[in-house]
């Protein structure tokens, strides 16, 4: 069990509380809408639960309960962040323009030790 990556101490135990009132309500009322009949129950509680989340999550009701996971909070997007000044290159070559003529603005070698 200790090989789980899980970490318990960030799960939304409140949000996790209220889906599962609403799969036990579904199911409650599934089964009862299919006079006990189990693939149908099942159809019905699966389809109710589908109803209530969209409903609970989507619709603003502005109860205080948990309408989404913890990670999501954040919903208003982020202000764009003002360009600063050009950072200058750190190499020391300023200019990347080729030579004018190849041929005769090519610097020579340095004279090598014979």
């Amino acid at each position: 069990m200790p090989d789980i990556p899980i970490d318990w101490l960030t799960v939304d135990w409140l949000y996790v509380a209220v889906l599962a009132v609403f799969v036990f309500l579904t199911t409650i009322v599934g089964n009862l809408l299919s006079l006990h009949h189990r693939l149908m129950g099942a159809v019905l509680s699966a389809v109710l639960f589908a109803v209530a989340f969209v409903f609970w999550t989507y619709y603003p009701h502005h109860l205080p309960l948990p309408t989404r996971l913890a990670g999501d909070k954040s919903t208003v997007a982020p202000a764009p962040a003002v360009p600063a000044a050009p950072v200058r290159p750190r190499n020391p070559v300023t200019d990347i323009t080729p030579p004018k003529n190849p041929v005769t603005d090519v610097t020579p070698p340095a004279n090598t030790p014979r």
